[in-house]
């Protein structure tokens, strides 16, 4: 799975609209959209900052682990 796929898939788990996470990310829904569709090649700060909202490693959410969080988390 890769990163347009979590995001995506993480995003729906929580219950939140695109607008909603693009006003996380202080950016502008269609940004927001873009990098979910693979369009747009998310920032790292982005990521990270996602990583943190939603509570998971930075390798999960970019496709590298299959794990959540890393132990200790």
């Amino acid at each position: 799975m890769n990163l347009k796929n979590r995001i995506e898939d993480l995003r729906i788990d929580a219950d939140k609209t695109q607008l909603e996470i693009a006003n996380i990310l202080h950016c502008q829904r269609e940004v927001y959209r873009r990098y979910e569709k693979g369009v747009r090649e998310i920032p790292v700060w982005a990521a990270v900052k996602l990583a943190e909202y939603y509570n998971v490693s930075v390798d999960y959410l970019l496709g590298v682990s299959k794990q959540k969080r890393h132990f200790g988390q």
